[in-house]
Parts: structure tokens; sequence; C-alpha cells
């Protein structure tokens, strides 16, 4: 995904400076603030963003503005602020006409980096319409092969393979003049084509291109290449598959590309020996945070940029209202109570409404808590005390205070446990589910985990949320009691609005006769209330793997 990037940055920069190169096309002027953004662009992006930043609220140029919003949004889809991008680009189209010639050329770059943007935030059907958009306003015969590319990406994200296999078709041979991306759309054409039909044997088309790739000496390819390879071997030859992953963990570190990497941890994390997988796991968890921390500066920069920018700009136009006269002021402040008049009636209603929708809600919960107190004494008692027995059992020193705190808590909780009021978390749900199955793992018992990131549980209700975390200590409890298991991997991710949730163990697995007890058969409950569903996979020469499945639209 960063590779598609990379690229579209590349295409778009290059599409906005053809703007002045068409000999037809009525020649576009710049600034000296223009000027210095673009001589910052990829040394010091800061810079270059707030360059331009200056330019789209200080021209009178309305293409000009839009080209600098367009360049902005590069920057911030670079650096992982994708929301931020997209806003920009709305931005930029506000300032364009798409009966003006000269405004096709940034309208096409426009439409295809939201599309970019939508396919890294998972929208793929409106990815797919903002790359129809750009292929209307596409300038040339390269722009269009690489936006058709993009869309063909994006049917194979939403699992439309003869689609995206057609689109693939129609541009391979128009691509051969270009070796690298002729070299990207094989892969990406027998990629789409074993991904529609598990048994078509892929290898001889994207070895073909992992060829020229070595040939050519591009890296970007090569890291692309070796993802393809490694899920195409996974199932077939594993070891393969590790090598492969081991080569992509490799060029991604040299490409300084940490979304590889961390694609690339997760290959290794799922294709190693178990005495390998901790490495791998602890690299991916703070590449991981390091990752979050480095986007969360830079949107965090990018809104000081405007904040900046903004506040200039307010000063500029007090020292010229400080000028008015009189009558000027009277009338900003009569608009100003007004204002402020109108939002403290319009607060209020709110407040009142939302106090009300809170009673309502609170009152709900009661009711519901009621209904499930049967579920909540399993939870939290059977449990609750499990996991207690377990941390003595694998603890080396016990320290009484601690221990004491945490059985007079489930003393309490359940005493009054008919009583007991909605809980609200302050707590991290991706901190909290982490606790919750780590705390399970022991000197003979390793828990890894894998996708389970703040972004995820994002669009995730309360509700669901609340019974996963449930059903999770629920398997946990049985995996210990149970499964004799060593290593355990639960694997979260989200597609096409449904929650994915993978346990795999190297435990004993299902035993002939195995019958649900109580405990599985509440957690069956639970999935189900939910709208849910749990499957067993009973085809395991060895181990146990649990499926579940949640739809969260």
């Amino acid at each position: 995904m960063l590779f598609l990037r990379k690229i579209s940055i590349l295409l778009l920069i290059a599409i906005c400076c053809a703007c002045n190169k068409q000999q037809n096309v009525v020649s576009i002027k710049t600034n000296s603030d223009y000027e210095k953004a673009e001589s910052f662009l990829n040394k010091r992006n800061d810079s270059a963003f707030y360059y331009f930043n200056k330019v789209a609220t200080g021209s009178a140029d309305s293409l000009l503005i839009a080209r600098a919003y367009n360049s902005m949004a590069a920057i911030q889809s670079d650096a992982g602020d994708y929301f931020g991008s997209q806003q920009s680009l709305l931005l930029s189209l506000k300032f364009l006409n798409d009966h003006k010639e000269e405004d096709r050329y940034c309208l096409s770059s426009n439409y295809n980096e939201l599309g970019n943007t939508s396919l890294n935030l998972r929208n793929y059907d409106a990815a797919i319409n903002y790359y129809d958009l750009a292929l209307t306003f596409s300038p040339n015969e390269d722009f269009e092969i690489v936006t058709l590319n993009n869309k063909a990406v994006a049917y194979q994200k939403t699992k439309q393979y003869s689609e995206a296999i057609t689109i693939y078709k129609s541009i391979i041979n128009d691509s051969r003049k270009n070796t690298k991306r002729y070299a990207r759309i094989l892969s990406n054409l027998a990629r789409v084509k074993w991904l529609q039909d598990s048994g078509y044997n892929a290898a001889p088309e994207l070895l073909a291109a992992l060829h020229i790739r070595e040939e050519e000496k591009d890296n970007w390819g090569l890291n692309a290449s070796y993802a393809h390879l490694s899920d195409y071997y996974s199932a077939s030859q594993p070891e393969l598959a590790l090598l492969y992953a081991g080569k992509m963990y490799g060029m991604a570190q040299q490409l300084c590309s940490p979304d590889d990497e961390l694609e690339a941890l997760q290959k290794l994390i799922l294709l190693s020996s178990p005495k390998n997988t901790k490495q791998y796991f602890v690299r991916y968890q703070y590449l991981s945070d390091s990752l979050q921390a480095s986007r969360n500066a830079a949107k965090n920069q990018f809104a000081l940029i405007h904040f900046d920018v903004e506040k200039n700009k307010v000063d500029n136009l007090r020292l010229q209202k400080e000028n008015a006269e009189k009558e000027n002021y009277i009338i900003l402040l009569a608009l100003a109570i007004l204002v402020l008049t109108a939002l403290t009636v319009i607060i209020i209603i709110l407040n009142r409404k939302r106090k009300q929708r809170t009673q309502l809600e609170a009152q709900n919960a009661i009711r519901e808590s009621k209904l499930i107190t049967s579920k909540k004494v399993h939870d939290v008692v059977a449990n609750g005390l499990y996991r207690i027995i377990v941390e003595i059992e694998h603890s080396n020193t016990i320290n009484k205070e601690e221990l004491l705190d945490k059985i007079e808590i489930l003393y309490e909780k359940s005493r009054d446990i008919s009583y007991e009021q909605p809980f609200t978390n302050q707590i991290e749900f991706t901190d909290e589910i982490k606790h919750l199955l780590t705390s399970f793992s022991t000197s003979d018992i390793k828990v890894l985990l894998a996708g389970n990131e703040k972004e995820l549980w994002n669009s995730v209700n309360e509700k669901i949320k609340n019974e996963l975390k449930h059903v999770l200590q629920e398997l946990m409890v049985n995996m210990r009691k149970h499964s004799n298991a060593q290593n355990v991997v639960i694997k979260f991710e989200q597609q096409n609005k449904m929650l994915h949730i993978q346990y795999t163990d190297d435990g004993i697995g299902l035993q002939p006769g195995f019958r649900k007890g109580n405990g599985l058969i509440n957690t069956g409950n639970r999935i189900n209330d939910i709208g849910g569903e749990l499957t067993f996979d009973a085809n395991l020469a060895k181990g146990l793997k649990i499926h579940i499945r949640i739809p969260i639209a």
C-alpha cells in the first residue's frame, strides 16, 4: 500500500507540473511562496506544507490555490494523515472548474489521490468511484494506466476479482514499453488470478515479475513481489513463504518503509517457528507504537501549521479593522452578541437533549444488565477467580496486599452483581484486550496478538466490545484448563464491515466425543446476540482454530 502511495504522489506532482508545460493551455503563474514550497518538497515536507498553506490561504489565483491544496494532500497522505489529505483534496476541488481545460489536469490528480486515500481507509466503493472520475479527466495514457491499476487494486480488495482481471488484461500490453510498470501489472494480475482460484499456478508470472524487478533494481517493486510470493506459498510451501517474508522484511528496512516492515513482520509471526516468533512480535509491537506516534506527531504538526497561518491572517485582519470607523465595531459587536446568544441557546437545548438521552440510555443499560446477570456470574466470578489462580500459580512471589485487593474487588462484584451499574472503562480498548489476553501467558504458554490496533476498534460499538471481552476470556480459560497448548495466536482484522477474530493454538484440539460445556455455550450465545458467527475448524491434525465473524456496520 505504501508503494502505491509513493507512485501516486510522484504522478500527482507530475500532473500538476503538466499545467505549466502544455503550450495550448493558459500559463499558470506561481509566486515566491509556491516556489519555496516546491524547493522543500521531499526534503523538508513540514516546511513545504507551511509554504503551500500560505499560498492556499493568501493567493487570489484559484488554480494556484487548488494546486497548493493538492500538494498539501500529497504530503499528508505520505505521512499517513489520510483524513487530513481528503480534507485538503476536497478544498482543492472547490477552486477548480471541470469546464476549464487548464483545470482538468489537477482535477484528475485530485480524484486519483482521493481514490488512494479511500483505499487506505478501506472505503473501497468510494475509491472506485473516485478513480472513475479521475479517468474522466485523464490527461494522457500513462496517467490512465496508473489509475486503472489503482482501480483494479480496489476491485481486488472487494473480492471482485473478475473486474480486476479484466482491467489488468486491458492495460498489460500497453505497459510493455515501461518495464517497471509491466512487472507491477504482471505481478498484480497473477496475484488476482490466484485469489480468484486458489488452484491457479501463479508462480511463473510472479517469478517473471520478480526477475524483471531484479534486473531493473526496482526495490519498491521487489518489496511488492516478495509480499505476493510469500502469500502465494504460505499454504503450499510454508518454508518458501517464510523465505520471501524474510526478504520483504529486509527490503522494507532498506527502504525505510515502516508500513511494509509491519506487513512483513505479520507474515513472519505467522510463518516462523515458536522460538523465533517472540523477537518478531516484540519488534512488531515497538514499530507499530513508533509509527502511530510518528503519524500523530505529523498530524499535530500539520494542525499547528494551519493554526499559525490562520493566526497570522487573523492578526492582519485585526490590524486593518482597528483603523475602521467606530460604527463597524458596534456592528461587529452586535453580531458577535447575536451569534453568542444563538450558540448559548443551542448549547442549552443540546445539553437538555443529551441529558434526556443519557438518562434513557442509563435506564436501558440497567434493564439489559439485569437480563444478563447469569452471564455475569460466570464471567465475573468463575473466570475472575480462575485468572487469579493462574497468576498465583505462575508467580514467583506473591504480593499479599495486591492479592487481597483483587479478591476484595471480586468479592464486591459478586456480592452486588444483581445491582451492578453500567461501567465506562477509561482504558483504551486495545490496551484492555492486550492485558486480558497476555495475562494468560506463562513460562510454558506464549500468547501472541496480531492486528490489535486502536484504529481497528474505532468503528466497533461498546456492546460488541463488552461481549468480546467475555468471549475472549472464556476461550483463554478453556485453553488454560483443557488444551495443553504451548503457543496461542489471536489475530484481529477488519474487512468489508466485518470484524474477524482468529484464535489458534497448538494444543490437543477437539477430542472425539467433544461436547460444549456451559462456558462455550454461553460464548456461542453471546456471539449470536450481536449478530456474529463462531465456528470451529475441526480439520486440523493438531491444535485448535476458531473463527469469529461479527458485522460492525
